[in-house]
């Protein structure tokens, strides 16, 4: 996502003539957005995406839990282990 938006800003910059980044040759301007595109290409092919996706999805649950539990005077729950 930072990829993206430095490509964003540098191609605005350029477009718009504005600082040293006119001056710069249009392949540097969109490297940006190539990077961009191998990074979601490793994280789509390694895992990493739909990891992060199940990680904030059980965070999301133990915070819910949690809440409930410390509604009915319970002890909240660590987020490490479940025990069964």
């Amino acid at each position: 996502m930072y990829l993206l938006g430095l490509g964003i800003i540098l191609l605005l910059m350029k477009w718009l003539e504005f600082g040293p980044v006119a001056a710069w040759s249009w392949w540097l301007v969109l490297s940006p957005f190539a990077g961009a595109v191998v990074w979601w290409a490793w994280a789509d092919a390694s895992g990493y995406t739909k990891r992060k996706a199940i990680e904030r999805e059980n965070e999301r649950k133990m915070a819910r839990i949690n809440r409930q539990r410390e509604a009915t005077g319970q002890k909240p729950r660590s987020g490490g282990s479940r025990r069964r």
